[in-house]
């Protein structure tokens, strides 16, 4: 699984390059979670975005085909 920039910085004195395509995937898919998730006020955030995670791992797989 190759995690590249989601938007790449074209600029040789730039050290950092950006967010990835996996943070990216995981930022969307968290949103997702939390306005149309089943959620109620006990919900473990950290659970929530290891879902995230999982959820853009298998994006990034899907990516390969």
């Amino acid at each position: 699984m190759i995690d590249k920039p989601a938007f790449p910085i074209q600029s040789y004195t730039c050290a950092e390059k950006g967010l990835t395509i996996r943070d990216y995937f995981a930022t969307e898919a968290m949103q997702a979670m939390i306005k149309y998730g089943p959620w109620s006020d006990y919900v473990d955030m950290e659970q929530i975005a290891k879902l995230a995670y999982q959820q853009a791992d298998a994006m990034m797989k899907a990516r390969e085909k």
